[in-house]
């Protein structure tokens, strides 16, 4: 495919691409906040970007596996209603793929390029997410080994995005 039809066809999907973010919990702290609105506005040139905040559970000190089952069953409840039947779902999980920064952004193009117009990626709380959600998932993506805020993670994630988009179009973006 030649470079002016690959840039076409990717043009044609940014503008029907929909980036779905559902996420466990709300950004409580100004700056997080702050950062995830400047991502999602530079994003809004590329794609339709939604973000679903879903009310997240209080995990007890000492809580025990049974509570924590009945906490992450409730937020899976909750997230499962959240994400439509046609979306892609992409959960991020600890034990999921790992990309470099230009091989998500490869990924994200092949998606659209297979007509996924819709791709919604899963946030979940402080326990994760419920069996239930995993199963509902496409695919588990992983940004590292380490364990992050899930309100950082929301930051991460937006940038990462817009990151590949960048690339994508072969626009310059700090490195």
């Amino acid at each position: 495919m030649s470079e002016r039809m690959e840039c076409h066809a990717l043009r044609f999907f940014e503008s029907m691409v929909t980036i779905k973010l559902i996420c466990v919990g709300k950004i409580k702290e100004a700056f997080y906040r702050d950062a995830a609105d400047e991502y999602r506005k530079r994003l809004s040139r590329y794609a339709k970007v939604t973000i679903t905040e879903l009310q997240d559970e209080k995990t007890p000190d000492g809580a025990s596996v049974a509570e924590e089952q009945a906490i992450l069953a409730k937020e899976g409840e909750r997230i499962l209603k959240a994400v439509s039947p046609s979306d892609y779902v992409i959960e991020l999980a600890v034990k999921g793929k790992t990309f470099t920064s230009e091989g998500l952004a490869v990924h994200l193009d092949a998606l659209m390029l297979q007509g996924k117009s819709s791709i919604a990626f899963v946030i979940g709380g402080s326990l994760g997410t419920s069996p239930e959600v995993s199963a509902r998932a496409d695919e588990h993506l992983s940004f590292s080994a380490l364990t992050f805020p899930h309100q950082l993670m929301r930051v991460i994630l937006l940038e990462q995005i817009y990151r590949s988009f960048r690339i994508l179009k072969n626009e310059p973006y700090h490195k």
